[in-house]
């Protein structure tokens, strides 16, 4: 969906731009660099307005977080909500990504977080769908050897899809359920503002671990 465009953008984003990381390529392999602790490194592919980033900066102080969101007017709500709860372990890409191996070395993350990304609905649109195969193997040479990968969407369509993928490539699932809110996973989960809507509205909430 396209956002509307947010009054006094360019100044906004100008006065948050401590938290952004304009040149990403450039701390590939030396992400600690950016950051005041050499905790381990997550990153949210799709970041939305930062509501479940902050949830897990706050969470788990030391370790960092990095943001990834192509939108402008989303990642300003997202640096906006940062800076207002002083995080310092957060940093944001604007950007849509291509090949993640562009921005992190092999075995730098920790965890890669895939909440209610686009399921492009089309068949022929298939390959740019992020659970998509390929994307997989990708998350994969970049997080460390007990790195995961956590998906969440409301789109049962996209999950039947990424368990295929999954299964295509023979990766091992490490939780699974198509209903997180009413499972033995969601005592501690972090939600997104997409996800609370939708829980509101009575829609499942599908989640697979790699």
């Amino acid at each position: 969906m396209r956002q509307r465009k947010a009054k006094n953008m360019e100044e906004r984003l100008t006065a948050l731009k401590h938290y952004l990381i304009e040149t990403p390529g450039e701390y590939k392999g030396d992400w600690h660099s950016v950051f005041e602790n050499k905790g381990p490194l997550y990153l949210e592919l799709g970041c939305g307005k930062g509501q479940f980033l902050i949830g897990q900066a706050q969470a788990n102080t030391d370790a960092n977080f990095i943001g990834i969101e192509g939108q402008d007017s989303v990642l300003l709500r997202a640096l906006e909500k940062t800076d207002a709860a002083e995080i310092v372990n957060i940093r944001f890409i604007h950007m849509f990504v291509r090949d993640i191996r562009d921005l992190f070395g092999d075995g730098e993350l920790s965890g890669i977080y895939l909440n209610f990304s686009d399921p492009w609905p089309k068949a022929r649109h298939a390959k740019r769908r992020l659970t998509y195969g390929e994307y997989l193997v990708r998350y994969k040479q970049v997080l460390r050897e007990d790195g995961f990968i956590a998906v969440k969407t409301d789109n049962d369509g996209l999950f039947d899809f990424t368990l295929e993928e999954i299964e295509r490539l023979g990766l091992e699932i490490k939780e699974m359920t198509r209903d997180l809110h009413s499972s033995d996973y969601a005592a501690r989960e972090i939600t997104t503002e997409y996800e609370d809507k939708f829980r509101s509205a009575g829609k499942n909430i599908n989640y697979v671990l790699l």
